[in-house]
């Protein structure tokens, strides 16, 4: 049986008794193994000890490709076994299954894959970094979470959740210090760092009759990860309400807070809302990272003649330009957008938002309130007397707020805003819907954009695919049929959705003088968009079937964001 690592290593001289002593004590505080520790501590590099394995243990020393390795092969090994020995299968041969470890002198860890997998294992040496790399490639996020789950729970005794679960009957004080545990702690930390690192924009945990489930929103998608133990259900909404400084021992009414944290370098806000359900209470944490937020109009997927329209409505000295969508389709970042190209020094931009999603530097942002009377309205009262240049209204969702923006819009003020209508033109009879004079609109209105989010195709595992007659007809295009497309499949770059990332789908409506007289006609929208689309305006459906031909896109997020 071959020697452990340590006495391998001391045996031929590599590393001094102290040394060893040291690392082995490093290895008890911080974990991990030897080998890693030794590293760390700058005693030995990873290369020399690899190449020493290798020696001596007559085991070949690979460099691990993850393009080189297959789904299937290393799906062989469950992920908390590959996770827990820090180990990989590389290829399969017959009954052999050869499999990369970074510590191959270890005789349980090979058994144990050969009792798993029922095959002969072949063991080869790669370095941990490598092997880390390889499974965050082609395992199942909700498979690593899992153990990752597994690996904070080890630390929490039973005794320590007992207090937890009286929380009812204890003291403000003392639910507060019981909360402040390390292990629930890093739990709850743990399920924030990872929903920011994986790019979540929300983070869902909801409370079931015997499970609590956990769910990231993820290029508008929500994603099931690994569950919550059930007995923790109070203790992790208690310990977010103190993250968030609110009222610990009140769970009968909704809630609303917020957490600012750092991680990696960087700070990100967390909007927290906790609403009480039939099973305990309901939290979603909406991520606010800076860091995600693109403020350059030309990458978020316009076509040429949509962003030239867009940008001449915004660059005119005043009038209205308005944004319109559903929640979660992209209009404050649109708007965002906006106001970055035109905040200059000598430019005065206040906003008005409820809530304020993003600092901006330069720009004066207001966060209304109604409960106080600072509603949409009354922030725009005062702006007009702050002598500002352009005015954002974060919504204009009555009569009250729109015949002050549009006075904004006809005494010299470029107001931009946003409403709640499926296209762009049946934002115009919303308008006249909610009271205001067709006459005052039409003078008022530069351009109406309506958008849409659609799900990128992972640009490692699309395949091409035929539009069939079928579908050219769902989307009312017979003419499309037997275009060429692509589909999505599903990887590891992309959690096994077949989309990574998003882009815009745009319906740009300049107002021009023809529009005009259309809207004083008060014309209904469907003639209105119509005319637009004889003027050259791309619907939104046309929008998204050009990204679905240039491969962008896929079928299925046409049908499923727009409509003809």
């Amino acid at each position: 049986m071959a020697l452990k690592l340590g006495q391998m290593l001391l045996k031929t001289g590599a590393i001094s008794d102290e040394q060893l002593e040291e690392a082995l004590n490093a290895q008890k505080i911080t974990g991990g193994s030897l080998g890693n520790n030794l590293v760390k501590m700058g005693i030995i590099t990873e290369e020399e000890i690899l190449n020493y394995l290798g020696k001596q243990l007559n085991v070949e020393v690979i460099q691990l490709h993850p393009e080189d390795l297959k789904q299937e092969v290393v799906s062989i090994i469950p992920a908390d076994v590959a996770k827990k020995f820090s180990v990989i299968a590389v290829s399969k041969k017959g009954n052999t299954l050869t499999v990369a470890a970074a510590d191959p002198t270890n005789i349980f860890v090979l058994d144990s894959i050969k009792f798993v997998t029922g095959l002969n294992v072949k063991p080869t040496i790669a370095s941990e970094a490598q092997i880390k790399e390889a499974m965050d490639n082609f395992y199942a996020p909700a498979d690593i979470a899992a153990e990752a789950m597994d690996d904070i729970l080890r630390d929490l005794g039973d005794a320590d959740l007992e207090v937890l679960e009286d929380e009812e009957e204890m003291e403000e004080d003392a639910l507060a210090a019981a909360l402040s545990d390390a292990p629930l702690v890093r739990l709850v930390d743990s399920v924030i760092v990872d929903a920011i690192r994986r790019g979540a924009s929300d983070i869902h945990i909801e409370p079931y009759e015997r499970a609590v489930r956990v769910r990231y929103r993820i290029d508008g998608t929500l994603i099931e990860m690994s569950p919550i133990p059930f007995r923790l259900k109070a203790a992790v909404t208690s310990r977010v309400k103190i993250m968030s400084e609110l009222d610990i021992a009140e769970r009968r009414i909704p809630q609303d807070g917020r957490i600012k944290v750092k991680t990696s370098g960087k700070t990100v806000d967390l909007r927290v809302s906790i609403l009480p359900v039939i099973f305990g209470e309901k939290v979603v944490m909406r991520i606010l990272d800076a860091g995600n937020l693109s403020l350059d109009l030309t990458k978020l997927g316009y076509s040429e003649k949509a962003l030239d329209d867009f940008m001449h409505g915004v660059k005119q000295p005043y009038g209205m330009v308005l944004v319109t969508g559903p929640t979660g389709s992209g209009k404050s970042t649109t708007l965002y957008s906006a106001m970055s190209l035109l905040n200059e020094s000598d430019t005065n931009i206040m906003t008005a938002e409820d809530p304020v999603e993003y600092n901006m530097a330069g720009i004066n942002q207001v966060h209304v309130r109604s409960d106080i009377g600072l509603t949409f309205a009354a922030a725009l009262r005062s702006f007009l007397r702050q002598d500002p240049n352009i005015i954002m209204v974060g919504e204009i969702r009555d009569l009250e707020t729109a015949e002050i923006a549009i006075k904004a819009a006809l005494t010299g003020h470029l107001v931009l805003s946003t409403l709640h209508t499926n296209d762009a033109a049946s934002t115009i009879n919303r308008m006249l819907d909610m009271g205001v004079a067709s006459f005052l609109l039409a003078s008022s209105l530069n351009v109406i954009q309506a958008q849409r989010l659609l799900r990128r195709l992972c640009g490692q595992c699309k395949e091409p695919d035929v539009l069939t007659k079928a579908q050219a007809a769902m989307i009312d295009m017979p003419e499309e049929e037997g275009a060429n497309v692509f589909k999505p499949v599903g990887c590891a770059v992309c959690n096994r959705t077949g989309y990574k990332g998003r882009t815009g789908a745009y319906e740009v409506l300049p107002i021009t003088n023809e529009i005009k007289q259309m809207i004083l006609d008060e014309a209904n929208s469907l003639q209105i968009k119509e005319r637009a689309t004889q003027l050259g305006m791309l619907s939104l459906r046309a929008d998204a079937v050009g990204k679905m031909k240039e491969g962008i896109t896929s079928f299925d997020e046409v049908l499923r964001e727009t409509i003809e």
